[in-house]
């Protein structure tokens, strides 16, 4: 079972182009349910029933939250997908086996006042200052996942209001960005990003003050950081900005496919969350096309 493993996460990695974080997330849980296997004395694929499966799905139910379960559950598909395909066993025992039904919430959102004093929050007068100011826009101006802006690189940069960006499953597509994140971007490059080279340049567009590549959580760091200071109050992740930014597109009056595309969804049932969020958009539309509106 450990080889089988070793191999399922190698193509992982290899053909799906899964992300490193994505990586750690099913390793993890497929190794919890090879414990949960060997305590009951399964130790081989073809012994995993339904009856298992099912009775897996509610230990993990009892421990975690619903949303935790259903990923769980999303890895073990996966897993079983590929030991069927290997010829490892003949059936997916996670196929009949439902996820506890889970209470969607509604994603953050920052006003448009918020994200003003957010953006203006970073002193400019220093390296670290630009660096943080362009990182903020861009998150912004872009809707770009964290994993997506720290994987940026100096050279991909170009005077233009577009950005080539390789989102999950490695698929590529491109994202606008306005005069303000450019102008941000312009400035940290010419007077930040040479200051904070310290030796070998690793290439990265955003560095950290070593000049090194700026990690997942220094990015979360900066963020809480200039909330904070813009006295917002709350707790965001950089998520949030993401979510603010389809948001606002919508209050704008963009359409729900043209976000998809931006976002890099694959499908758009996981864009029309932001529906909920938009309560203008939704006006907009029931004025437009209702009869008796």
């Amino acid at each position: 079972m450990d080889d089988d493993l070793a191999s399922f996460l190698r193509s992982l990695e290899g053909e799906r182009g899964v992300s490193p974080h994505t990586l750690l997330a099913y390793r993890r849980d497929v190794r919890q349910f090879v414990r949960f296997l060997r305590e009951r004395e399964v130790t081989a694929w073809p012994g995993v029933t339904t009856p298992i499966a099912r009775a897996y799905v509610a230990h993990l139910d009892r421990r975690y939250a619903r949303s935790a379960v259903a990923r769980q559950l999303s890895a073990l598909r996966t897993l079983f997908r590929y030991l069927y395909r290997e010829g490892r066993v003949s059936r997916n025992p996670f196929t009949l086996t439902s996820a506890p039904k889970q209470h969607r919430r509604l994603p953050k959102v920052l006003t448009r006042e918020e994200i003003a004093a957010v953006l203006g929050a970073p002193d400019t007068a220093t390296p670290l200052g630009l660096r943080d100011r362009a990182l903020l826009e861009v998150l912004y101006a872009t809707g770009l996942r964290v994993g997506e802006l720290v994987s940026l690189q100096r050279r991909e940069i170009t005077p233009s209001d577009e950005l080539r960006v390789l989102g999950k499953g490695r698929r590529e597509r491109v994202v606008l960005m306005g005069t303000p994140a450019q102008e941000a971007l312009r400035q940290y490059l010419a007077e930040g990003r040479p200051k904070l080279v310290r030796g070998r340049d690793t290439g990265m567009l955003f560095l950290n003050a070593r000049g090194g590549r700026l990690t997942d959580r220094g990015v979360r760091l900066v963020v809480d950081r200039h909330i904070r200071a813009a006295a917002a109050g709350r707790r965001i992740s950089p998520h949030v900005l993401r979510h603010t930014f389809a948001t606002h597109l919508l209050d704008g009056g963009a359409d729900l496919r043209t976000v998809q595309e931006l976002l890099g969804h694959v499908n758009l049932s996981t864009t029309q969350i932001y529906t909920h969020v938009s309560r203008d958009w939704l006006k907009r539309v029931y004025d437009r096309a209702h009869p008796r509106a």
